[in-house]
């Protein structure tokens, strides 16, 4: 018997927008890397899960393939995305500019308050150094790198730059995650951790042009953080 998700049930009943329930549970798993790119996903068996009809699954498919993350082809279905190299060193190149550019404004507009809130997430952090187990290291890592690269968002004041920046930190988790695995992971936490305390030192000094250059050789080294296969 298949068993339904609990993150789902609740939302079959109370919610009037169930695909977008639905596709955010699907994006968490994507972006936590629970399918390889290329892996079919079966619309019988996400209907089976979350006991609903096909309709909500597919409007979910459909946002999901709007953000990249997953292909949909006639008689074929749904397939997780699969990037080439080329297009995965593309992307950070671009990405790697765009967040230097929100460290850039950050360094000049952020408070006080908004370095401290910063200060913590990066100690909460470090407490991953000396954790030994892959699959949590990869699952927390991912969780509280998105809370102190937003914070940093905050600081820039600008919703343009954060809602693209948003949309950019889902591929780059997507792309990380699906393009290898995290045994190598625990051996880059510390490297990636120190970056981050770079990147405050700029952001403390306000110094635009050092947090720009910090913050795009922070995000050139992401896909460093798994070993290939």
């Amino acid at each position: 018997m298949t068993t339904r998700s609990d993150s789902i049930t609740p939302y079959v009943a109370t919610s009037g927008r169930l695909a977008g329930r639905i596709y955010d549970v699907i994006k968490e798993r994507l972006l936590d890397g629970a399918f390889p790119g290329g892996e079919k996903l079966s619309v019988a068996n996400l209907r089976e899960e979350f006991g609903v009809s096909k309709q909500p699954i597919m409007e979910a498919l459909r946002l999901l393939s709007a953000d990249g993350l997953v292909e949909i082809y006639p008689q074929i279905g749904c397939v997780v995305t699969k990037y080439s190299p080329d297009e995965v060193s593309d992307f950070f190149r671009m990405f790697a500019a765009f967040e230097a550019s929100v460290a850039q404004a950050a360094a000049s507009r952020r408070s006080d308050s908004q370095l401290d809130d910063l200060r913590s997430l990066s100690r909460k952090m470090e407490l991953l150094n000396e954790e030994r187990d892959a699959s949590v290291i990869s699952k927390e890592y991912r969780l509280q790198n998105r809370k102190f690269h937003e914070a940093i968002h905050h600081m820039a004041s600008s919703r343009i730059m954060a809602d693209l920046s948003r949309r950019m930190w889902d591929l780059s988790d997507f792309l990380i995650n699906t393009a290898g695995s995290y045994r190598a992971f625990g051996e880059v936490i510390i490297e990636r951790n120190e970056d981050h305390a770079a990147i405050i030192e700029a952001l403390e000094l306000g110094e635009p042009e050092l947090a720009r250059e910090r913050m795009e050789q922070h995000i050139l080294g992401s896909p460093g953080v798994v070993s290939r296969d």
